[in-house]
């Protein structure tokens, strides 16, 4: 019934919230704000609010006001209802408590995700983009299905499927005009998450060629991995690490690495093979036979490939910054430095 609850004061600051569903992005609130603005008096705010994916009720005690968000349509009385029981059951516990009535020195904030009184010497900001792609890929190289799961950190539209925001980012001007405004944190902050599903044309930046085979009734087994870059605009395919879990019958492995070193776990079947930077005119193999207990059955599972890259300055889901705007702060420069971090299942 009642999915989140946000308590705001005087000021238009959330200082508590509730969530009982699943947590709601504070910037729902950004509605209830709009409507606080136009109304002359407090108590003149409106108490139903709609929005695109929500309801918001809410309810003004002690110069605090409590709104509540629906996602689907109920008697608004009975909100009201509850909400004004929560605000005398909270009135009660106060009085029988010693919590005072200020909060230390330093703890108030006019944005809540930020500190008071900080000051920086440099004014730069720092972006890093980081995607992962889930691929299956056939033993021709060729792509069957892949998704991309994608975040951009923060230091000091028809692609996005699933867009999670920090709370500092005004949602409403993202849903209307896909521009991302807003008060960064200090430190280190995660501003967004994303996907893009199978149903995107997906560009493996890599192809993969690879033949591992095992023969009934013999004990060797047959192993060939080939990387290549493919697609990459010209960008270096760097950090490449191969990782692959053999089967149980496998007991050990003798492999020729053309480029990089390998290693094999026969306690855990593991094999890893760190490749490095890829050579485009000498294009990395791993070659050699796997030896398999002997008298057994040949092993029903395929083994799995997982590759891990770098590829700097590189977006494969096609995201872009178009550009970037500061306001209120004169002379303020932005300083990006993006990298890019894949990992291809196979």
């Amino acid at each position: 019934m009642i999915h989140s609850l946000f308590l705001v004061n005087s000021s238009g600051d959330i200082f508590l919230e509730k969530h009982w569903k699943s947590v709601v992005s504070r910037s729902v609130c950004d509605y209830f704000f709009e409507a606080q603005e136009r109304a002359s008096e407090p108590e003149n705010v409106p108490p139903v609010i709609p929005t695109p994916h929500h309801y918001l009720i809410s309810v003004l005690r002690h110069r605090i006001y409590f709104v509540a968000v629906i996602q689907s349509e109920v008697p608004p009385l009975f909100v009201i209802d509850f909400t004004t029981e929560s605000v005398a059951q909270l009135c009660d516990i106060e009085g029988s408590t010693n919590v005072g009535e200020q909060l230390p020195t330093g703890q108030l904030s006019v944005v809540p995700w930020r500190r008071t009184g900080v000051k920086y010497t440099n004014n730069e900001a720092y972006f890093d983009v980081v995607e992962e792609i889930d691929a299956i890929i056939d033993k021709s190289g060729s792509t069957i299905t892949a998704e991309i799961q994608g975040v951009i950190d923060a230091c000091n539209p028809r692609l996005l499927d699933d867009v999670s925001f920090h709370p500092c980012v005004r949602f409403k001007r993202w849903e209307a005009e896909r521009i991302l405004s807003f008060i960064p944190p200090d430190g280190n902050f995660r501003l967004l998450s994303y996907h893009v599903s199978s149903q995107n044309l997906v560009a493996i930046p890599v192809y993969v060629k690879h033949n591992i085979t095992f023969r009934e009734g013999s004990s060797q087994g047959r192993f060939e991995l080939t990387l290549g870059p493919k697609q990459t605009m010209g960008k270096a395919v760097e950090s490449v690490l191969v990782t692959s879990q053999l089967p149980r019958g496998v007991l050990n492995t003798n492999l020729n690495p053309s480029q990089g070193t390998y290693t094999f776990d026969p306690v855990t079947k593991l094999l890893s093979w760190d490749v490095g930077k890829i050579n485009p005119q000498k294009l990395p193999s791993l070659k050699g036979s796997m030896s398999l207990q002997a008298g057994a059955s040949k092993p029903d599972e395929n083994p799995t490939i997982n590759i891990q890259f770098k590829i700097q300055q590189m977006a494969i889901s096609g995201i872009i910054l178009y550009f970037i705007l500061f306001y209120f702060i004169l002379y303020y420069i932005m300083c990006v430095y993006s990298y890019w971090l894949w990992e291809l299942g196979l």
